[in-house]
């Protein structure tokens, strides 16, 4: 499969304080890459480098085909950003940030068909009316993944995606991450877990201190 991200010289300074050494490396199409590494290693640093959502002391970021720091827009539709800690419109119920992400991206197309199997299969579907404030950080991170996969993308970004799950959530996760990979997506995930390491990773890569090599 071809190179969906590619990843060259990107690093991250504060004043002299090196929070992501220069660092190469690509996610292929139908592979699932792991970053593992202690805390204040960099893992999140690097991911919000790779977002645009923190702006690299040097390097560049290509997504599909696209520079992310001069085609961003582009990138944005083929690459998705889920957080440990997803954000939410106050004024939007979960079902309401589901329609505003199909309508945002073009595939209102049998939404609610998808949307009520995307909250059913997570188990918030009882809880489409409420504000996502109102979710426990469980349901708040599944809400985070119904809205990632509610819309068409090639690239997938997780940071510790299992952290506020329970193991039904965990088993229906890898079983969601193994379908997408099936189909060609790209997929780089954050975890501590040992589990989900030897469950998804078709490649691993470990960081200390900024500084990232291959496992």
């Amino acid at each position: 499969m071809p190179s969906h991200l590619i990843v060259h010289e990107l690093s991250k300074k504060y004043d002299s304080f090196v929070a992501l050494a220069p660092t190469n490396f690509e996610l292929m199409g139908g592979e699932i890459s792991i970053l593992s590494g202690p805390n204040g290693s960099g893992k999140t640093t690097l991911l919000s480098c790779l977002t645009g959502l923190v702006p690299p002391s040097s390097g560049t970021v290509e997504v599909m085909g696209y520079d992310l720091y001069r085609d961003e827009v582009d990138v944005r539709r083929c690459m998705i950003f889920v957080p440990d800690v997803p954000r939410f419109y106050l004024e939007l119920t979960a079902w309401e940030h589901l329609r505003f992400i199909a309508l945002a991206n073009g595939v209102e197309k049998d939404f609610e068909q998808k949307a009520e199997r995307l909250m059913k299969k997570y188990g918030i579907w009882e809880a489409k009316d409420l504000f996502p404030h109102h979710y426990s950080r469980g349901m708040r991170l599944k809400l985070g993944l119904a809205l990632a996969l509610i819309r068409p993308f090639e690239v997938l970004l997780l940071d510790e995606p299992t952290s506020a799950l329970d193991e039904e959530g965990v088993s229906m996760l890898v079983e969601e991450l193994r379908g997408l990979r099936n189909a060609g997506t790209a997929i780089l995930l954050t975890t501590h877990d040992p589990g989900l390491i030897d469950q998804l990773a078709d490649r691993r890569l470990l960081i200390r201190n900024g500084e990232i090599r291959a496992a």
